[in-house]
This record gives structure tokens, C-alpha cells and sequence, in this order.
């Protein structure tokens, strides 16, 4: 109930007072009492939102509900040649189910919806997130229409156990309905399995309705009462929220709101961020940095940001040295990945690999003068008004001073003399 509760508060729901227990027909094997113990008509989570990004474009999806009922048992198909076992080892374990409206209209934002609700709900610690175990499944209900029109009939795919099977099936029964429709037929309501095998759905069952469960008040669990000052203590235990963080790091960071909220998709990669910010004070490089090269890195040898080989502390060194002009972007990625791959300190990287930045104006102008006098054509270009004549001088002054020249400096120094 606890867990319900907090889950609630996370996403703005109202906090039922009084929530009542029912018993839900359910003539199946995996559940040989022959009901399920659920909510039907009282939730004890009502309403709420989750909020999310696909690409830069943030949606929101309402929920209808979140209530607490009991799991039912497995059944296993794969493993028995004509025949079908059962496991009921999880038969009777408590869960939340989270109801949305039909806000969704892709794969792509079903996907972000349900990766959104699995950050939130091992953030809060009210769920281990292990999908190939069952901690967290997905029932996707899909249907077609024509703009404008009204919703289509949906048929629902059950317990999709990954994000990738959730994207493929959703894909292949938006292509499978409007190719029924196109080709004359009606789309029954149904309930749906996802085969990854063959990458399709096929009909399990034809889809009840809540009358044909036969929802009742169950006789013997008596009405769950929750008081405020319930309500107010597991507030008050309540860790951070994401999108309270998300927006503490716009506010105190200064951070795009697509920044904030991607970085605080773990509890572990927005302590690295703050922790690296705090230390340099460069709080968009430093995101930059995570969300870039860190998080390539980190996909490619499939590790968590708390077992990256480069620690905050040194991110922040380096992207301190970026600061200070005494390195530039190019050069710090090869310090970056001398900190990946044999770790070390940054500035003493930066000295043996000779990567600090010309910043003795003396020695660039030289330079500059020499590059100047060696392309009098791209110097004539410029002063007539062709600007992507710099492109051509630019080159050379770099490649003159072996890439340490600073190219804000380079650019500054240039354009004095070319304009002068």
C-alpha cells in the first residue's frame, strides 16, 4: 500500500481515502482459485500524469488509475512438446497496475511513456525493474483510425517483457490492422501475444469486458483506508523526484529543460552530473559531456555511469581545463579517452601527450603573418567579400601550430589583421 502511495504522490494522482478490494472472475489455469484478487471500481491511485521527451519534443500521457491487485501464474508454452505447464510461484504476489488514457500514438512515444515509468519506479525503489523476470511488463492496447475519426476497436498485446519486443509489436499490429480495414475485414477485439520469433502477434483469446469478469466487492478484505497523515509521512520519506530534480537542475544549473530531464533518468547519472558540475562550474559543458561521450562510451561496454572509468572528479578536471583555454575541444577528447582507457591525472595527460593550447600571441601572430603572406588569394577573396574565404587561412594557421593554437584566438586575431 505504501508503494502505491508513494507512486501516487510521484505522479500528482489523488490518494483514494478509501479504496475497496474486488474479486475478478478469471476462469484460467494460472489462477486456480478461480478469481483475482484486484480494484475495480475504487482505485486506490486515481488520475495523475507522466511526462516525457521523444527526441526534443516532450509529451505528457495522463493516467486513468494505479491499483493494487495479486499476480497470476505463468504459463509456459515453450517447453513441453503438445502441451502446457504452469508456474504459480508468483500466483498471489502483489502488484500495481498503471492505467493510461489514450494519449500514446506511436511505438516510439508508447516506448518513452514506459521507459519514463520504469526510471520512476526503481528511482523510488518500489520495483527492481527486471523485465525478463516479470518485475515490470507492459499490456499494450492498439488500434488504427483515420484522422478525425473516432477511436478503432483495439485489441490488447499482453506481457511485453522488453522495450525492443514493446517496438515491434506495436509496428506490426498498426501495419496488421490497416491492412485488415484496407482489405474489407472488421478488427475484433481481442487479446494478443507477441511472438518474437517471427516478429508477429497472433489472437490468444477473444477480449472481455469488465462485465464478463464479474467484478464484486470481496467478502472477506475489508475497505483499505488511507488517512492523510498516512499520506503526509510517506511524503515526507519520499526521495527526490526525477522531475523535481529535473527542475532544480534548469533552475540552479541553468540547464535546457531536455538536459535536466534526460540526466535525471538514474539517481546514479544525476549524482555524476551534479557532482562533476559542482566541482568546475561549467554545468552545460559538463552535461554535454555526459549525454555525449560518456553515455557513447558507456552503451558501447554496456556499464552503468557508477562504473565508469572516468570519475566525476576527473570529468570536471578536464572540462575545467576546456575552461580555461588550456586545452581545446579536440584535444580533450584525447585526453578523455587516455582517462578511459589507462586513467591518470588530466594535467598531467596534458603535458606528455603536449596538448596545451598556443596562447602566446606573439608566437600566433607569426604565424598568422606566414599563413597571410602564403595566400594572398584567399586574403584578396576575404576583403571582396567572400567570408568563406577564412575557412582557407584558417586551416593552415592550425596546422602551422601543430593544433595548439586556441581557434577563438586564432579567429579573433585574424579577422584583426584581415579587417585592419
Amino acid at each position: 500500500v505504501e508503494r502505491a502511495i508513494e507512486f501516487g504522490l510521484a505522479v500528482n494522482a489523488h490518494i483514494a481515502e478509501r479504496s475497496i478490494f474486488a474479486r475478478k472472475n478469471y476462469f484460467y489455469p494460472d489462477l486456480p482459485k478461480g478469481y483475482q484478487i484486484s480494484q475495480f471500481e475504487i482505485p486506490v491511485v486515481q488520475g495523475g500524469e507522466v511526462s516525457f521527451f521523444v527526441g526534443d519534443e516532450k509529451k505528457t500521457v495522463r493516467l486513468v488509475r494505479a491499483h493494487l491487485e495479486e499476480d497470476a501464474g505463468k504459463s509456459l508454452h515453450e517447453d513441453f512438446i503438445g502441451q502446457s505447464g504452469i508456474d504459480l510461484n508468483r500466483a498471489g504476489t502483489p502488484l500495481l497496475e498503471i492505467v493510461t488514457e489514450p494519449d500514446i500514438r506511436s511505438a516510439e512515444e508508447a516506448v518513452a511513456y514506459a521507459k519514463t515509468l520504469h526510471t520512476l519506479v526503481t528511482w523510488l525503489g518500489i520495483c527492481d525493474g527486471n523485465m525478463q523476470e516479470g518485475s515490470f511488463r507492459c499490456d499494450a492496447n492498439v488500434s488504427v483510425r483515420k484522422p478525425g475519426a473516432a477511436l478503432g476497436t483495439r485489441r490488447e498485446i499482453k506481457n511485453l517483457n522488453s522495450f525492443k519486443f514493446m517496438q515491434q509489436a506495436i509496428d506490426f499490429e498498426v501495419r496488421w490492422q490497416i491492412e485488415q480495414i484496407e482489405d474489407g475485414h472488421a478488427i475484433q477485439q481481442a487479446t494478443v501475444l507477441f511472438d518474437p520469433d517471427t516478429g508477429e502477434t497472433r489472437a490468444m483469446r477473444t477480449k472481455e469486458d469488465a462485465a464478463d469478469y464479474r467484478y464484486f466487492p470481496d467478502p472477506d478484505l475489508p475497505p483499505l483506508v488511507i488517512g492523510r497523515d498516512w499520506v503526509a509521512r510517506v511524503q515526507s520519506e519520499m526521495t527526490e523526484l526525477p522531475r523535481v530534480m529535473a527542475a532544480r537542475f534548469v533552475t540552479d544549473y541553468g540547464l535546457p529543460e531536455y538536459d535536466a530531464t534526460t540526466l535525471t533518468q538514474s539517481k546514479a547519472m544525476a549524482a555524476y552530473f551534479e557532482a562533476a558540475a559542482k566541482a568546475c562550474g561549467q554545468a552545460k559543458l559538463v552535461s554535454n559531456w555526459v549525454m555525449g561521450e560518456m553515455s557513447r562510451r558507456l552503451n558501447a561496454g554496456e556499464v552503468g555511469i557508477e562504473n565508469a572509468s572516468v570519475s566525476a572528479a576527473q570529468l570536471a578536471a578536464m572540462i575545467g581545463r576546456i575552461a580555461d583555454n588550456t586545452i581545446s575541444n579536440s584535444a580533450a577528447k584525447q585526453v578523455f579517452d587516455a582517462l578511459w582507457t589507462e586513467g591518470g591525472e588530466v594535467d598531467a595527460i596534458i603535458e606528455a601527450k603536449g596538448l596545451k593550447q598556443m596562447n602566446d600571441t606573439g608566437a600566433l601572430e607569426a604565424i598568422i603573418d606566414e599563413v597571410l603572406a602564403a595566400n594572398p588569394k584567399n586574403v584578396e577573396e576575404f576583403r571582396a567579400g567572400n567570408s568563406k574565404a577564412l575557412n582557407g587561412l584558417v586551416g593552415p594557421i592550425m596546422k602551422a601550430s601543430k593544433g595548439k593554437a586556441n581557434p577563438a584566438q586564432v579567429n579573433e586575431l585574424l579577422l584583426k589583421k584581415l579587417q585592419g
